[in-house]
């Protein structure tokens, strides 16, 4: 889905949006008998926003934000290993 043009996805987020309409407009005549179904559909609704408001803010991929979260946590490790020996009695 992250691989699709934004406006790709503005169509898909309002097909979504009408089948979720449609799904609720069902559940309320009983066509409907699974719930999952809804909520699957908000799902996804909330993953193509997500997408898009990543993009607004000039988020691109996870692949970036990984990148830059490992040295973060190698940090994090070392710091808890010189806290471990100035923590111990010798």
């Amino acid at each position: 889905m992250r691989d699709l043009p934004e406006d790709e996805l503005r169509v898909q987020l309002a097909r979504t949006r009408d089948e979720l309409f449609r799904l609720h407009l069902g559940m309320h005549t009983n066509q409907v008998t699974s719930s999952a179904q809804l909520r699957t559909k908000r799902r996804d609704i909330a993953r193509i926003m997500t997408i898009l408001n990543g993009r607004t803010a000039g988020i691109e991929t996870r692949q970036a934000k990984s990148t830059t979260e490992a040295p973060a946590a190698e940090e994090g490790a070392t710091a808890k290993k010189t806290k471990k020996t100035k923590g111990s009695k010798s």
